[in-house]
């Protein structure tokens, strides 16, 4: 790698985390801010620290798709089970036995609620680069209540799969 690429991808990363801080301090967010999933893609290709954390359930990544990427910058960790809803209250204690907590952190639900909530929590537990991940897998359902249509990772052709 040369060192022009070394200081491009450093100023991509650095541009990314600001759009991402600026919309923390546009929406008053307890986390270190949001990008769309285009952004999000730019940033775990120009940093290759950054790590993208799906919090949907088993069940969502089974029946609807996961993000395609490589195994050690994209783990599942739910936020909550399927079908009974509760809360993992492990949630904390994944995150940290496979993330180190200087790293950057996206995080990825079907809407970007979830995953809201899972960046606040991680923020309170020592993780100052966590990212929520705006419009989700999915994104916001269309005049049809359908998803997949209107935003989201899936529609803007980023990688994914099903199996």
């Amino acid at each position: 790698m040369t060192l022009l690429t070394c200081i491009s991808m450093n100023s991509t990363t650095q541009s990314l985390l600001d759009v991402a801080k600026l919309r923390a301090a546009e929406n008053e967010l307890p986390y270190c801010g949001s990008l769309t999933p285009n952004e999000a893609w730019a940033l775990l290709q120009a940093d290759p620290d950054a790590v993208l954390v799906d919090v949907r359930t088993q069940a969502e990544l089974d029946w609807v798709g996961q993000i395609s990427f490589s195994e050690d910058r994209w783990m599942h960790i739910e936020w909550s089970t399927y079908p009974e809803g509760t809360r993992n209250d492990n949630f904390v204690s994944e995150v940290k036995a496979r993330i180190d907590p200087s790293q950057t952190v996206l995080l990825l639900c079907r809407s970007g609620a979830r995953s809201h909530n899972a960046a606040a929590l991680l923020s309170k537990n020592g993780y100052d680069k966590a990212i929520n991940v705006l419009e989700g897998f999915e994104g916001d359902k269309d005049d049809h209540h359908r998803r997949s249509s209107v935003n989201g990772w899936r529609k803007q052709g980023l990688p994914w799969e099903q199996h």
